[in-house]
């Protein structure tokens, strides 16, 4: 069974082949994938290792967290799943759970408020605001 890990702290020339070399002194590797800034195409200095056997793994956290590559102190350890951000938690983004819609109710109160009614992927939330 494979277990995947974390590589930090990558110097921006590292390729996937130099993370590969390395990591296979510890085992066999699956794969290997730097995470790339999408507009740019640039590293953004991190990536993922996924060795074949989790023994292998756990010798490439022992054996390389701290370890020098290409001039940086490398951070290796294993893999978190990802966990999705709430709405509003900041990014941008959109897709099939992340979505809003505004239905604006804006009131000429004599103290300046405006209201919405939001829905969201947690439900309808009614906002209010003063903009003076």
């Amino acid at each position: 069974m494979s277990k995947k890990l974390y590589v930090g702290n990558l110097s921006f020339q590292t390729t996937e082949s130099d993370i590969r070399s390395t990591f296979e002194a510890c085992g066999s590797v699956e794969s290997v994938t730097i995470i790339t800034d999408r507009d740019s195409g640039r590293s953004k200095g991190f990536g993922f290792v996924v060795m074949e056997e989790p023994e292998a793994a756990d010798k490439a956290i022992a054996t390389l967290n701290g370890a020098q590559l290409d001039g940086r102190t490398l951070t290796v350890n294993e893999a978190k799943p990802m966990v999705k951000k709430a709405f509003g938690a900041g990014g941008g983004g959109g897709g099939a759970e992340s979505f809003r819609l505004s239905l604006f109710y804006l009131r000429n109160h004599s103290g300046g408020l405006s209201e919405s009614l939001d829905l969201n992927s947690a439900g309808w939330t009614r906002v209010v605001w003063n903009h003076n």
